[in-house]
């Protein structure tokens, strides 16, 4: 499998662990993983995107500043012409706003709680691997 995945923890939330615990399923999953590490900007996560050719960005946010990193990725892959950058997420994200950040491009939303196959099966399912 050669899916390469940029695992990110955008703004100023300091919590990681459930993005250490999503980035060590998916590397089990035999997943190229690269975790960028806390308090990143949309900017530099398409960077790191666009730098290690990767085919998704797993976002994780218990900010609540959801509706504004989400919105500002989604901008800055159209903006680099890498629009085909699967964009997931997870953390705590009201049901209202989930609807919401689908209707805008965010491919999945996984909230607190979903099992850790759920996630690697659905990225699996649904990232084009590379030849």
């Amino acid at each position: 499998m050669s899916i390469r995945v940029v695992v990110a923890k955008p703004g100023l939330d300091g919590h990681d662990r459930g993005a250490k615990v999503v980035a060590r399923a998916l590397r089990d999953a035999g997943m190229e993983v690269i975790y960028t590490g806390l308090h990143q900007t949309p900017e530099q996560i398409v960077s790191a995107a666009l730098q290690e050719d990767a085919q998704a960005i797993g976002l994780s946010i218990h900010s609540g500043a959801h509706m504004t990193l989400f919105p500002r990725l989604l901008a800055l892959l159209r903006e680099q012409g890498a629009d085909d950058v699967v964009v997931f997420g997870g953390g705590i994200i009201p049901d209202a706003d989930v609807a919401v950040l689908l209707e805008q491009g965010v491919a999945a939303i996984f909230t607190p709680g979903a099992p850790m196959r759920e996630i690697t099966d659905w990225v699996a399912a649904n990232v084009p691997e590379r030849v």
